[in-house]
């Protein structure tokens, strides 16, 4: 029988109801659900592992049941599977989580009748490399960044695009996104939105002490590296706004498209620009 996970976001009410109801639907329709952990607090008709194992019981599903946060860390986890992940939005902007609860059932039948479209959208893979060596390495959806410590002072910061300088300045941190997460950190610091589908990366300072440095947008083939070259207490490597590692003066942090894509189960594809008029009112007068 064929499995699908269901991942939840923790303590929404909702999934009081919806859990033993979506169970239900998933048997009715031959497919066998998994739990994680937090979903398993619900109900025990079904077994329930951390999330880091579902990748290894080979789900041919991920249902998300929550906001971007829980969407960004599910794709994470399965990136290196490619499974497709249908994202119902139980959080409170839910800006990738574009399935409304009403539609999930709808959707659902799409996907098993073949009915439906994978929005594909590209990693970025960051290496923390350490007095000349690499220490460790990170996928990301939507945003690395390296940003100073709780010091209201700023950082030193520098950019290199493919080995090459790009700028030196004192900044509060650098963010580095993919198109999807344009919309994310990037935008509040006044970065450019990226439609899914462009081939690029964006680059962003956060508050630069420089008039004239503003965010670009470069090749997403291209290899950027970040460095912290002056700190006045502590600086902090970012993935995703969700997993934090302490930096030391002279890290690195080289950044380029990861290997990975996340698979987004949509119904059509034209919703993106649906989405920012509905979600942060763009265009708008």
């Amino acid at each position: 029988m064929t499995r699908v996970a269901i991942v939840c976001k923790p303590q929404k009410e909702e999934l009081v109801r919806l859990l033993p109801e979506l169970i239900g639907w998933l048997r009715q329709h031959e497919y066998e659900p998994l739990l994680d952990l937090e979903g398993g607090q619900y109900t025990t008709e079904v077994p329930a592992v951390d999330r880091s194992e579902m990748p290894s019981w080979s789900p041919a599903l991920v249902i998300v049941l929550g906001g971007d946060g829980t969407l960004l860390s599910v794709a994470r986890i399965f990136a290196s599977s490619g499974t497709p992940i249908l994202s119902v939005n139980l959080g409170f902007l839910g800006f990738l989580t574009e399935v409304r609860l009403a539609d999930l059932y709808s959707t659902l039948e799409g996907w098993c009748n073949d009915c439906h479209v994978l929005d594909v959208r590209f990693m970025l893979h960051a290496a923390l490399w350490r007095g000349g060596a690499l220490d460790s390495s990170y996928e990301a959806l939507n945003d690395v960044v390296v940003s100073k410590g709780d010091i209201a002072r700023m950082g030193d910061f520098a950019v290199e695009l493919d080995g090459k300088n790009v700028a030196r300045f004192r900044a509060d941190g650098v963010i580095v996104s993919t198109p999807t997460g344009s919309t994310a950190y990037t935008l509040a610091a006044n970065g450019p939105i990226l439609t899914p589908d462009v081939d690029a990366m964006v680059v962003t300072p956060i508050c630069p002490h420089l008039l004239t440095l503003r965010p670009i947008v470069v090749r997403g083939d291209a290899s950027l590296t970040v460095r912290v070259e002056g700190i006045p207490n502590q600086a902090l490597l970012t993935v995703d706004g969700q997993k934090g590692v302490l930096l030391q003066l002279g890290d690195e942090v080289r950044c380029q498209r990861s290997n990975y894509t996340v698979n987004l189960v949509r119904v059509s594809e034209s919703g993106f620009f649906e989405v920012l008029r509905s979600k942060l009112s763009w265009g708008e007068r």
